[in-house]
């Protein structure tokens, strides 16, 4: 999301800076990557081709369908299964796969019932066009009727050290080994106090706020796969790194509290 213009819109400052950053993160072991067709629209998908394709072996590609763009910051759901359909070919086309590896309903619309969404992401996956399927900013209940139409392998909602109204839904997925996918992972505004007890925990670790909370999302669950997005090779680096930093049970109560 962060390689394409402001609010998910438009063009980058330099595609070939979004290139590289996409070309780093393989190279330096990332071998996730989450997009979506309504970031640009459809440039991101476009980078990602444009970076690494052809694609290593062990790389997992996710995109999501689902929401439309009307300027930046602004999206609607829209879960029509026509549109779904559309939706589905065209990030085919834009990232060159045959199989998308994970596709995720970007927003459950409210104007269409479930089944009707999901039955055309099951119905395409019987075509062989997707593999999984997931489901992004959704409370236990909506996963629980979605598993009556399908088996849901991702959640993706909004979590991150300052906001954690989905521990519930992390929970559940925690116990029914559902990948947890937290987007805005890192808030790094709130973050950045350097005053605070949690600056001076991630001093004792020799790291940046930004790395703790990157660490203890790590530590909280088993399931948990964090996205951090980034437009700089410096920070793409620094996110990176976050894995390398071990945490005790003690440590990681303490930095809830801080």
């Amino acid at each position: 999301m962060r390689l394409v213009g402001e609010g998910a819109w438009g063009e980058p400052q330099s595609r070939s800076q979004a290139r590289a950053i996409l070309q780093a993160a393989v190279a330096l072991g990332v071998n996730f990557i989450d997009t979506a067709d309504a970031y640009g629209p459809d440039i991101a998908e476009e980078l990602i081709y444009e970076a690494l394709h052809p694609y290593p072996a062990d790389l997992v590609i996710a995109t999501k369908g689902g929401i439309t763009r009307q300027g930046p910051a602004k999206a609607a759901p829209v879960g029509r299964p026509e549109y779904l359909h559309q939706c589905v070919e065209m990030s085919l086309r834009r990232l060159h796969l045959e199989t998308i590896p994970l596709y995720q309903l970007h927003r459950i619309d409210p104007k269409v019932p479930a089944e009707e969404s999901l039955g055309k992401l099951v119905e395409l996956r019987e075509q062989g066009k997707l593999q999984h399927i997931g489901l992004s900013e959704v409370t236990v209940e909506q996963i629980l009727e979605a598993q009556k139409i399908t088996p849901i392998l991702s959640v993706q909602n909004k979590y991150n050290l300052s906001e954690r109204k989905h521990e519930g839904v992390l929970e559940f997925c925690t116990q029914n080994n559902i990948a947890f996918i937290p987007w805005y992972p890192v808030d790094a505004g709130r973050l950045s106090r350097p005053d605070g007890r949690l600056a001076a925990m991630a001093k004792a670790k020799h790291a940046s706020t930004t790395q703790l909370s990157l660490a203890w999302l790590l530590h909280k669950s088993p399931v948990m796969l964090p996205i951090p997005g980034t437009y700089s090779l410096e920070h793409l680096k620094e996110n990176i790194a976050s894995a390398e930093i071990e945490l005790n049970p003690e440590e990681v109560a303490a930095i809830e509290k801080a």
